[in-house]
């Protein structure tokens, strides 16, 4: 969940590093995690062991920070809501994580943008802004070239390629879609809601979303060997200190939490799971993701 709002201003370089800092942790905490899937770790594990430490460390913080928790009528309606949709968001992201390439799951899940704005018309009748209308079809182009739609970078053609990735592609679009209306009701009717009790109430209920997925499966799915182990760590630890540090220093430097500059995420975990993994894409398939992100950025450091 993003930061509280403030005014925008120029970025100190400290800032700016550190904004980098945080979308490098992100972008390895997703390529952790294909560690811990590919090691005997199920999806509902990893998302309530990641959300559980999170939400622990960001209560501590608001209890020694003393930041006073109080909420509305209206905002104790909706921020269950807000947290169911975060618990399904963060399933379908790392359930798409798990099938597909780390960077080709972050660029999907990208597409989230869209469905901001396609949930703020459809349940605040708000019309989309016209930078919004005119990054659609550039959006669209990446990911299009980046998935590789017609299966061509493949070689499998489009019906073999869209059987291997389909699912993982289906799960990053669930991912953008509750991910987009989650960020519309927070904007709406929990934005007043201090950032840091926001986040911990927010990944409480997905840390119990997750447990009792986890209870339908038969318990919580631990690693099968040390690569796992390491992988659930390394995910949990990421994660948990980019929210800290979000929520912590960035107010600090005057940054706003969901600053465009942290969309370089799906380039960093590009660059990792090519490193640690050993995933690949095709060059064609690297500039459908760099159109991706550029068009993301772009409509992030519009003027509001």
């Amino acid at each position: 969940m993003s930061a509280p709002s403030q005014p925008a201003k120029a970025l100190s370089g400290l800032a700016f590093a550190t904004l980098l800092l945080i979308a490098f942790m992100m972008g390895a905490n997703h390529v952790a995690a294909r560690f811990a899937f590919d090691h005997g770790v199920d999806v509902p594990t990893a998302v309530a062991v990641r959300s559980s430490v999170t939400a622990l460390v960001v209560a501590l913080l608001v209890w020694f920070m003393h930041v006073p928790v109080q909420f509305t009528a209206r905002q104790r309606r909706f921020l269950p809501l807000i947290g169911m949709l975060v618990g399904a968001q963060s399933l379908f992201l790392y359930a798409s994580v798990a099938r597909l390439p780390v960077a080709l799951a972050l660029l999907a899940f990208n597409t989230y943008p869209l469905w901001t704005a396609f949930w703020a018309w459809a349940v605040y009748r708000h019309r989309p802004e016209p930078r919004v209308l005119r990054a659609m079809p550039l959006l669209l182009l990446g990911l299009a070239l980046a998935l590789d739609v017609l299966g061509a970078s493949s070689g499998l053609g489009a019906a073999g390629h869209w059987s291997a990735i389909g699912v993982g592609v289906a799960f990053a679009m669930g991912a953008a879609a509750t991910f987009g209306l989650a960020l519309v009701l927070t904007q709406h009717e929990a934005g007043s809601v201090d950032g840091r009790v926001r986040t911990a109430t927010t990944m409480g209920l997905v840390a119990l979303i997750a447990l009792t997925a986890t209870a339908t499966q038969g318990g919580l799915q631990w690693p099968t060997a040390a690569p796992g182990w390491w992988g659930l760590l390394g995910l949990t630890l990421l994660y948990g200190t980019a929210f800290t540090v979000m929520f912590t220093l960035l107010p600090r430097l005057g940054v706003v939490g969901n600053s465009a500059i942290m969309n370089v995420e799906p380039i960093f975990a590009l660059v990792l799971a090519w490193l640690l993994l050993g995933q690949t894409i095709a060059p064609i398939q690297v500039g459908g993701g760099l159109l991706v992100v550029a068009t993301v950025m772009w409509l992030g450091l519009r003027k509001r």
